[in-house]
């Protein structure tokens, strides 16, 4: 998780289903020795997975940095695409507070938005400012209060020369990172493990992939946590779906239950990476799979993929979201893609160009671009907007702009001091 948003002062497939056959209550296959990564937005909406047998996401809901809140638009979308593709997705915070007001204040704000299961991981990602001991403990026992599994993350070396992390390490589980370089690996190096008491995960790498992302090892099945629920066997394998649900899983179980064959325009769809050949015969470069693509065209068991116009077999394709799924998700807004064009979110939506046009403030539908914040109607019970704030920007500004006031700016998003806010951050109105 070395790779944070630095802004300012602040340093910051499951193959295709057919016919499920559900067992109930049966266990869940144990995680222990499994890889997985873990995300922040750098990885986009669907995240992205080191190896197609990675089991598990972790995804950033956030951060928070001595008063100041950094949420990640690309959480709710993250746990929903990783539910689709069958694997377990879990939660962290990256955590930078010095005392127990402040963690109050991280918790009180970032507790609510998590959207993994309960029993699943929320880990509290300390790698930078001046903890301590007594507040850290705090903030994991409030953490495990709340029904999920309480992890501390950091390198062993920062988190020994600030905290008492025995005295942490026999109440609560580590994830610890060692790594020699920054080349490209596919799997731990136990001969940079960092040796300590009661490790659960072990990040081994920060570039899994070229360009950068972290890959994970789970040492003793703690990944497991929140989904020891209802298992689903398929053709794709076997899957376990959470005990409890939020909106994203909600959203990525649908996907999840979705059988290709009902696969319409609009759903987005990931290219398998045991496929071989496009529907024309044609080799499928390497570089395709594994990748999202939305479905611009169905002509029976064939699909036509935006962004690559190839036709493809719809059983090569593993499916992460239906139409309309993304309503569920909790921020109630949708962030504009390449390749997106008005009518085809309206679609997505079950509305149309002209209404989005109309809701958005949008005078010529032909013109969206990437990053973009649209809101939409058709399944979702609240709206959220968002500003991006720019450089130059002060927060009355921003609220006389938007039709609001300082105060009210500064309440939603738990700004403490209306005087500091910096490039990048995204306010909700």
């Amino acid at each position: 998780m070395r790779h944070k948003i630095k802004t300012g002062a602040v340093a910051l497939a499951a193959a295709f289903l057919v016919a499920p056959v559900v067992l109930s209550n049966a266990p869940a296959q144990a995680a222990k020795g499994q890889q997985g990564v873990d995300w922040s937005k750098y990885q986009g909406n669907n995240g992205v997975f080191g190896s197609p047998q990675d089991k598990f996401a972790i995804a950033q809901v956030g951060g928070y940095y001595n008063g100041y809140f950094v949420p990640q638009s690309t959480y709710a979308t993250q746990v929903q695409y990783t539910i689709a593709q069958g694997k377990r997705a879990h939660t962290y915070i990256y955590a930078q507070f010095a005392n127990n007001a402040e963690a109050d204040q991280m918790l009180n704000y970032y507790l609510p938005k998590v959207q993994t299961p309960k029993g699943s991981i929320v880990m509290l990602d300390v790698e930078s400012g001046n903890p301590d001991t007594d507040s850290v403990l705090y903030a994991l026992k409030r953490v495990q209060d709340s029904g999920f599994t309480a992890v501390l993350y950091g390198y062993r070396s920062f988190l020994t020369s600030h905290l008492d992390l025995a005295t942490i390490a026999k109440q609560y589980p580590l994830a610890l990172a060692e790594y020699p370089d920054y080349n490209v690996t596919k799997s731990p190096n136990y001969n940079y493990f960092p040796s300590f008491d009661n490790i659960g995960i072990f990040q081994f790498t920060s570039t899994y992939n070229a360009g950068g992302l972290d890959g994970d090892v789970d040492l003793t099945g703690i990944t497991d946590n929140g989904y020891k629920g209802t298992t689903t066997s398929s053709a794709g394998g076997t899957k376990v779906k959470p005990v409890t649900t939020t909106p994203a899983i909600a959203a990525g179980q649908k996907a999840n239950n979705t059988a290709n064959s009902d696969i319409k325009i609009g759903d987005t769809v990931k290219v398998n990476f045991s496929a071989n050949h496009w529907a024309t015969g044609e080799s499928i470069p390497s570089w395709v799979k594994g990748q999202n693509y939305k479905v611009a065209e169905v002509s029976g068991s064939k699909l036509l993929l935006s962004g690559i116009n190839s036709w493809i077999n719809w059983s090569n394709t593993e499916i992460l979201s239906v139409t309309g799924t993304t309503a569920a998700s909790s921020n109630s807004t949708y962030t504009v893609q390449s390749g997106d064009t008005l009518g085809g979110i309206a679609a997505q939506y079950g509305t149309t160009a002209a209404a989005l046009a109309s809701l958005n403030g949008i005078s010529n539908p032909n013109v969206i671009y990437v990053g973009q914040q649209l809101k939409f109607t058709g399944g979702a019970t609240t709206t959220s907007r968002t500003y991006t704030v720019r450089g130059g920007d002060t927060l009355s500004g921003i609220a006389y702009q938007l039709g609001t006031t300082t105060a009210a700016l500064a309440s939603r998003n738990g700004i403490t001091n209306v005087n500091v806010i910096y490039p990048g951050q995204s306010l909700a109105y």
